[in-house]
């Protein structure tokens, strides 16, 4: 896993791209995520079950993972079990 690299779910529609980190493995659905789609989806383990919203950034506690959701999905993304969260938008500068 490398910036840049497109990860999928194999367990629902869920797909990222990384922007930042590497050296971990993606997990989602509570199943770890490869840059090559399963022929056959497996189960979504019910406490990973939240979805994930295309468009959105997930990042870890720390700040050394980020993750863009390209595709949207069933399965919440994790790392070693630890769900991601959304990371927060930044407010625009106002305009005079």
């Amino acid at each position: 896993m490398k910036p840049g690299s497109k990860l999928k779910s194999s367990v629902c529609t869920t797909e990222v791209m990384v922007i930042r980190g590497s050296g971990l493995v993606v997990e989602c659905g509570g199943a770890p995520m490869a840059e090559v789609a399963p022929a056959e989806k497996g189960t979504a383990s019910a406490d990973f079950s939240e979805g994930t919203q295309m468009g959105k950034r997930y990042v870890d506690e720390v700040g050394s993972l980020e993750l863009l959701c390209v595709k949207a999905g069933t399965g919440s993304l994790a790392i070693d079990g630890k769900a991601l969260q959304l990371k927060d938008a930044k407010p625009l500068p106002s305009s005079d």
